[in-house]
This record gives structure tokens, sequence and C-alpha cells, in this order.
């Protein structure tokens, strides 16, 4: 798929504009963070991550959602385990995924980072599709904000230690890396 970044927006992508996002404050954009959710928990293709994002989670849905329709949080975009794309905040908004959170001794990563959800669990494995469609929107990313390099791409794990686990040990690194 080629990608074309438009005003913040991805193309060919399915844009849901989240109402969890916000004005940046000055300064590059310069980390890319990947992450990874599944609602609820471990499972996949339903329509209830796009709900959180968009604020209208319905707590009575799942058990699950009880505890968690109320917050407040939006990823810049999702991939779907078969490699659809998703957009919910333009990328020079701040998106709300990174919460409390630290790179390279420079907190508040929201203010200059970008979020990238996969659909998956932390403990599982992602799809091809996934790999292929994340190594195309970091690529295109890094053409349009070149203070993201390789190794400025991090998991949310590694800027917010003992709080998060995601994307995960089952994340394959080098093979991300490989399709860059």
């Amino acid at each position: 798929m080629a990608l074309t970044l438009n005003h913040g927006w991805l193309s060919p992508a399915r844009h849901c504009e989240s109402p969890h996002q916000d004005e940046r404050p000055e300064g590059e954009i310069s980390l890319l963070v990947v992450h990874c959710i599944s609602l609820p928990p471990g499972k996949f293709g339903e329509g209830f991550i796009d709900d959180l994002f968009l604020g209208r989670l319905n707590a009575n849905a799942h058990p699950y959602f009880a505890g968690i329709h109320r917050l407040r949080v939006s990823a810049h975009c999702l991939i779907r385990r078969d490699g659809e794309l998703v957009q919910y905040v333009p990328f020079h908004r701040r998106a709300w995924h990174a919460g409390v959170s630290c790179f390279e001794g420079r907190e508040r990563c929201n203010d200059f980072s970008i979020g990238i959800e996969l659909e998956g669990t932390d403990t599982g494995n992602y799809t091809p599709e996934q790999y292929r469609v994340l190594a195309e929107v970091s690529s295109t990313l890094m053409r349009a904000y070149p203070a993201i390099t390789p190794e400025r791409i991090t998991g949310h794990s590694d800027i917010a230690p003992g709080r998060k686990t995601d994307p995960g040990p089952g994340f394959d690194w080098a093979r991300f890396r490989a399709l860059l």
C-alpha cells in the first residue's frame, strides 16, 4: 500500500477523529511509540477499540469495560490484525497515548511522540500484515518527521517501565526493523 500524508492524515486509512487530543506544545515530533490493545482483553476484530478512542465505550457491553469506559485515551493510529489502518488523531496534534512516560530523560512523551497501536496482546504474536503496515506507516512518518529515526522508535514498555508491558515479548523488533 502506498501511503500519502496530507494535513496530518494518512491515506488510505479509515479516519475516525477522536475527541481525546489537543494541541502539541512547540517543538519537534521526534519519537514513535509502539503499543498494543485488544478489547475485551484477548479478543480481536470487534469495534470496541474504536469506541474507547472515540469516547463512546458502553460500560455494559462487557464486564471489563466498567472500569475503563470513562478513560480519555487515544492513539494516532491502530493497525488491526488484518492490516487495516485506522487513524484517530492527525500527527501534528497530541494524542493521549503514553500517559506518565519518559524517553532519554525527557518526560511527557505525548508532547513529542506519535502513538501507533497494534491490535494484539502483550503476551501474543503479531501478524505479518501488521508488521508490513507498521513498517510502511513508520517509513512514511520518518520521511515527514526526520527527527524520528530507527533509534527513536520504541515500545510503550520502554517509556513507562513498571507501568506498561506492551507491545510485549511477542513483538519481533528485529523483523520490524528489517522492514524499515
